[in-house]
């Protein structure tokens, strides 16, 4: 039989790590595509308005209003990079846990970053455009989707550590066996006092190795 003190340190089939894009990986985009255009309204972000909808509705209106679509935005985050230390990060948290990326972006928006991430596990949603390129509408992939999928992963008993910034990060937080907030605004810390916070990555990595059932010394 194989000493167990072998396995401390590698990725364990029952635990995962769950963290948030934006914010927590890379930058916010819609407050780049905001800098990039000078259209102020849109660097609102789910650390703002916690209705996703309301939030998505008003960013629909406003690229309408200014005859922008998903060209525009694309050509923006192609000028982005990751969060300085977000890779090590990822290659920190990989060899230790599964690592599946909640996010509440879309594919349409995600793949340049994901690259520089090195292409972990993301679940998010999708845009729909019309034949000039103009966004009319978002699919989501299911309501409170964050959630949701940790609630899927308890029921193939996995045991989940998340990670995220802001209020449409919380219900996941909660559903998870441990929840930690990163680099989260004033407002969202004030009102969830019961999630441990992190300021860098290295503050996060402590955080995980706390909620980790396991010795990850090693």
């Amino acid at each position: 039989m194989v000493p167990a003190e072998v396995y401390r340190g590698v990725v364990s089939a029952m635990e995962l790590a769950c963290l948030d894009l934006e914010g927590v990986l890379i930058p916010e985009i819609w407050i780049g595509f905001a800098e990039k255009t000078g259209i102020n309204e849109l660097r609102a972000t789910t650390r703002d308005i916690p209705d996703y909808d309301e939030l998505m509705q008003q960013r629909l209106g406003l690229l309408k209003q200014h005859k922008l679509g998903l060209p525009d935005i694309q050509e923006v985050i192609a000028t982005m990079a990751p969060l300085e230390g977000a890779l090590e990060f990822i290659n920190w948290l990989k060899e230790r846990f599964q690592l599946i990326i909640l996010s509440d972006t879309f594919y349409e928006f995600s793949h340049p970053l994901m690259r520089q991430l090195d292409f972990p596990t993301l679940f998010c949603h999708r845009l729909v455009a019309d034949e000039t390129g103009a966004i009319v509408d978002y699919k989501l992939r299911q309501k409170d989707p964050k959630r949701q999928c940790v609630i899927a992963f308890h029921s193939l008993n996995f045991r989940v550590i998340a990670a995220g910034d802001s209020y449409n990060d919380t219900t996941m937080l909660s559903e998870a066996d441990a929840g930690i907030l990163f680099r989260a605004p004033e407002n969202v810390l004030s009102e969830f006092p019961q999630f441990p916070a992190a300021e860098s990555y290295t503050e996060l990595r402590q955080e995980f190795l706390k909620a980790s059932n396991r010795d990850l010394s090693l």
